[in-house]
């Protein structure tokens, strides 16, 4: 196993900004515990040149992209203050290798959630506001060629997060039957709704909440946890915006300019 190994091929592809061969062979003696260590190399890696966390990002809530990558579990990435947009920024598809888009609800935490075992109740109580917002997702692995350990290790394949800007609170709020429906030049390109992330978001982002718990970590105020799709991920192919509607949450555009890097 190397865990040192796999961290610096994903360093090179990073760095290069040409995808690379999946690092899963390097640590798979490790399993799920190695992946992690792999991306918190890398994520320390960006904190020593300045980057900083501003929250968390859950992948692998949809039990269709659980079946289909042989897990019964979702993950977890960083997210970075640097790849953090707003709603209708421009944004350059050249900072990219392989991106696609998900919809998703942005909870934005009020107070930290330290409980020794969290419940929805804790997170919901938690949870200052929901903002709608879509994710980049983005893969160092060439061709998208990836197992969980591949994605745990490349920061669960987060590229960038575009944000709302107009808050909701969570009362009165169906999260699990909030719909969901994203449009690229008038067509629409993905539906879902909160039911297909783990049957709630809330239920996501208590998933998370235990997790980070457990390896003494816990969510704290103020961090920006992206709880995962409502509906399957749409590729990026060029220049354009996708509009995403939640319906009562409200709408945000992702507006992407030039080309994905060749």
């Amino acid at each position: 196993m190397s865990i040192e190994q796999a961290a610096e091929r994903l360093r090179r592809a990073w760095a290069t900004r040409t995808p690379c061969d999946p690092i899963r062979s390097l640590i798979s003696e490790g399993g799920i515990e190695a992946a992690y260590e792999v991306q918190q190399r890398l994520s320390d890696d960006r904190i020593a040149r300045g980057g900083q966390i501003v929250g968390r990002k859950i992948g692998l809530t949809s039990r269709a992209v659980q079946q289909q990558l042989g897990v019964d579990q979702p993950d977890f990435g960083s997210i970075f203050a640097d790849t953090v947009h707003h709603d209708g920024e421009p944004i350059p598809l050249g900072g990219f290798l392989q991106p696609k888009i998900e919809a998703e609800i942005a909870f934005v935490l009020g107070s930290c959630i330290e409980q020794p075992t969290p419940t929805v109740a804790d997170v919901l109580r938690a949870t200052e506001f929901v903002l709608p917002a879509i994710e980049i997702v983005d893969s160092r692995v060439r061709d998208w060629d990836i197992t969980i350990l591949d994605t745990i290790a490349d920061n669960a394949s987060c590229g960038a997060v575009v944000l709302g800007t107009v808050p909701r609170r969570l009362e009165g709020l169906d999260l699990p039957g909030l719909g969901m429906s994203l449009e690229h030049r008038g067509q629409v390109v993905s539906t879902g709704s909160g039911r297909a992330c783990l049957g709630s978001p809330a239920i996501a982002v208590t998933w998370l909440a235990r997790e980070l718990r457990r390896r003494k970590t816990p969510l704290c105020a103020g961090e920006i946890v992206l709880s995962g799709a409502l509906g399957p991920m749409v590729p990026v192919t060029g220049p354009g915006a996708y509009r995403a509607d939640f319906g009562e949450l409200g709408d945000l555009t992702a507006v992407f300019t030039g080309g994905v890097t060749e």
